[in-house]
């Protein structure tokens, strides 16, 4: 599938939802532009809220490479484009001195491409080059220095490699570049203006069920509903982390794991590690209200009736069937 096939923000939505990948309008449409306008995307947004999942997502449903840089402090040319690979020369080198090889035929075989090691951005420009241009996901540029951010602002403007020995890469297709950032630091305004942006934020109650729902089938709609509940909770807790969507995902795969149905205090308080990271969170929810927390999402769903509308919390769609009272969600069955 080429971005060419989505001819509406909606067709690019739903498939999406087909590979698992809840995705509301505004994020829809600012995927549908960065394929249009060939524009790359930024997406900014707390650590875990399904940034990096989105250039995966992707990849998977156009069918391309996803190539990934992880950004990190100190990043350079050389980690992020290509090196040569200087034991092997050396190697080869000496082999040939061995064999009274001539300067010239050194030097010409020393710098060709078996010696040359490529990086991910050489990777993505070389794909392109070819013809098969892939999803490039620069994750977390914020964790990266000022300077590198200065280099690929030139990158992205050219869409082209130079190396001296060999010569000039071009992409005949831009790669589709989906940069993530946590905002630990702000990205400079010279970057953002070259970029399609957007924040994603914490999902809604209503959202994260479906996301939960999708991605752990074998949780009971009723467990799946009250711990988004008690996540949700969380997040207003004056925390140092709140736990993201990834977090609520890995909790209620373990709570799968040790065959919970129903939430109590004593499941939530010998699980808390899997949702909070810092000790000092996981003391102030155990010494917290807990138990009151637990009383008042309990309330909260029966409150809805004896039967909730569960068809407010996740609309139907192709992976997610009718909801069944007795047997619940059955797995997705579609790709993803």
């Amino acid at each position: 599938m080429v971005a060419k096939d989505f001819y509406t923000i909606q067709d690019l939505q739903q498939a999406l939802l087909e590979h698992a990948y809840v995705a509301d309008q505004a994020l829809a449409t600012s995927l549908f532009l960065t394929l249009r306008l060939q524009k790359p995307l930024l997406l900014e947004g707390e650590a875990g809220v399904g940034k990096t999942q989105v250039a995966k997502t992707l990849a998977d449903l156009l069918g391309r490479p996803l190539i990934r840089l992880q950004c990190y402090e100190g990043l350079d040319v050389n980690s992020t484009i290509y090196e040569w690979n200087y034991a092997r020369q050396l190697l080869h080198i000496r082999a040939l001195e061995a064999q009274d090889g001539k300067c010239g035929d050194i030097e010409q075989d020393l710098f060709s491409e078996k010696y040359l090691i490529k990086r991910p951005l050489l990777q993505a420009f070389e794909l392109s080059e070819q013809g098969t241009a892939p999803v490039l996901l620069i994750d977390e540029l914020d964790r990266a220095d000022a300077e590198f951010e200065a280099f690929l602002l030139e990158l992205l403007s050219d869409y082209q490699i130079t190396i001296p020995e060999i010569g000039t890469i071009r992409a005949k297709e831009r790669p589709i570049v989906i940069i993530t950032s946590n905002r630990t630091r702000e990205i400079h305004d010279a970057l953002k203006r070259r970029c399609i942006y957007h924040w994603i934020d914490y999902p809604t109650a209503e959202k994260e069920y479906q996301i939960v729902m999708l991605k752990v089938p074998e949780a009971t709609s009723h467990l799946a509903q009250q711990l988004v509940l008690l996540v949700q909770e969380l997040r207003h807790m004056d925390l140092y982390k709140v736990p993201g969507v990834a977090e609520t995902l890995d909790w209620a795969q373990a709570l799968v794991t040790l065959d919970a149905h129903e939430l109590d205090e004593t499941i939530v308080n010998n699980t808390l590690g899997v949702l909070l990271k810092y000790q000092d969170d996981i003391e102030t929810v155990r010494n917290g209200p807990i138990q009151k927390m637990i009383a008042r999402l309990r309330a909260r769903i029966q409150s809805e009736d004896k039967q909730p509308d569960y068809s407010k919390m996740a609309p139907p769609h192709p992976c997610l069937p009718e909801y069944n009272p007795e047997a619940g969600y059955e797995a997705p069955v579609c790709g993803g």
